[in-house]
């Protein structure tokens, strides 16, 4: 074969060919393209990396305002709780106020109504009394055919009605 024989004549001027190609493609696209794509590929690194950091950096400036949030929320929380307070306490202070200030005026109605009474008592007793001494004369009499005098007839009902 033809073909085979002239590998030999041949052999050298391919290898240089193959040299010279892959000289050229390396010098094209090793230090021509290679750079330019690694500088772009950094250059894309290099903005993720910043884009991350300015994110992370407004993270945390959100978790510092949101915590200065949560302070003043808390803050304004408890004053809000110190006014209720407050309000209850005056308004359990003007509760009781009032609730002494009626009781007062209870207790001096319930004084009087129970002078009042004592007062009506003491005279219903006194009314009993001079009622069954003047039914006592009326019955010593009639039974008795005596006269009794009106003090000892009150003398005699005092003294049953202590007894009794």
């Amino acid at each position: 074969m033809p073909q085979i024989a002239q590998l030999a004549e041949t052999y050298s001027s391919q290898i240089f060919w193959l040299l010279v190609i892959f000289g050229f493609v390396f010098f094209v696209i090793g230090k021509g393209m290679v750079p330019k794509v690694m500088d772009t590929v950094g250059l894309r690194d290099k903005q993720i990396a910043d884009d991350l950091a300015a994110a992370q950096a407004a993270r945390d400036a959100a978790d510092e305002q949101e915590e200065a949030w949560r302070k003043r929320e808390n803050e304004n929380r408890a004053a809000a709780q110190a006014l209720v307070s407050e309000a209850k306490a005056k308004a359990a202070a003007s509760t009781e106020k009032k609730l002494a200030t009626a009781q007062a005026k209870i207790d001096t109605q319930a004084a009087e109504a129970e002078a009042r009474i004592a007062a009506a008592s003491a005279e219903a007793a006194s009314e009993i009394q001079n009622v069954a001494s003047e039914a006592a004369q009326d019955i010593v009499s009639r039974i008795a055919g005596i006269n009794v005098d009106r003090a000892a007839a009150t003398a005699a009902v005092k003294k049953a009605l202590a007894n009794g």
